[in-house]
């Protein structure tokens, strides 16, 4: 169970080599969080991962878990909770793609789409109905301010993005008086190794600040968090601008 400052005893992670996810379990482990599992694809990344968490002195698993493969979902799922109950779940996998390349390659398009949108849906429902079974935990869900408004520059991401926030929102509803939390997570820029090399926007952010905003809205039980905070403002105000202005913008 959380404690009086809502941090959980334990945490899966979907997507557990996102460096987002690790540095939320690291702040997480410092405060009250003892056992940590790591789901994602089976490799040496993941292991490293998880023998720095335990390092940190957290009890810690990995599982294989594919994002594409939604048939898989329920049973891999289920034989975490089996294990004992889980305080918070962390649904952080994603690809950004390429957005010049995958315009010109629907197959690849469609990959981002179902690894962002169609993945966490079914994830995201096997959660939230093990999370309702046993009445509590958080589900935390790693959207972005790219579902704001979709950009020229990436809007297929940022159409994936949009349909997974919308998605939370209505199962956050969904769950309301149930026990179960349900947080949106909107960063902006995140300097990452998978950003590397892409032109920063403005109000960039790290993981580890992420990663507190994370910690200070389970505490708050807050429903959405952007990050950083004055990101709510910019997109309350780019979400009116005119579309044909809109295009033009250096977005």
């Amino acid at each position: 169970m959380k404690d009086a400052f809502g941090t959980p005893q334990s945490l899966l992670i979907l997507g557990g080599t996102s460096e987002i996810a690790l540095a939320t379990a690291r702040r997480l482990i410092a405060r009250r969080t003892r056992t940590v599992w790591l789901a994602g694809r089976p490799s040496p990344d993941l292991e490293k991962a998880a023998a720095h968490l335990r390092g940190l002195g957290a009890e810690t698993h990995t599982i294989a878990f594919d994002a594409l493969a939604p048939d898989s979902h329920e049973t891999i799922l289920g034989k975490v909770f089996a294990e004992g109950d889980i305080d918070m779940v962390l649904l952080a996998f994603g690809v950004l793609g390429d957005q010049a390349h995958d315009e010109r390659d629907p197959v690849a398009a469609v990959r981002v789409a179902q690894t962002n949108y169609t993945g966490a849906v079914s994830a995201g429902l096997v959660c939230a109905r093990a999370l309702q079974a046993q009445g509590h935990g958080s589900l935390v869900v790693l959207s972005s301010v790219a579902a704001e408004r979709a950009r020229r520059s990436n809007f297929i991401y940022g159409s994936a993005k949009a349909g997974l926030d919308a998605f939370t929102q209505g199962l956050g509803d969904a769950l309301h008086g149930t026990g179960v939390h349900v947080m949106v997570v909107r960063p902006g820029f995140v300097r990452t190794s998978i950003t590397a090399g892409r032109p920063e926007t403005p109000l960039a952010t790290t993981p580890e600040a992420v990663a507190t905003a994370i910690e200070v809205g389970l505490r708050r039980r807050s429903e959405t968090v952007w990050v950083p905070g004055a990101l709510r403002l910019v997109m309350t105000a780019l979400r009116h601008v005119p579309r044909p202005l809109f295009r033009r913008l250096p977005l």
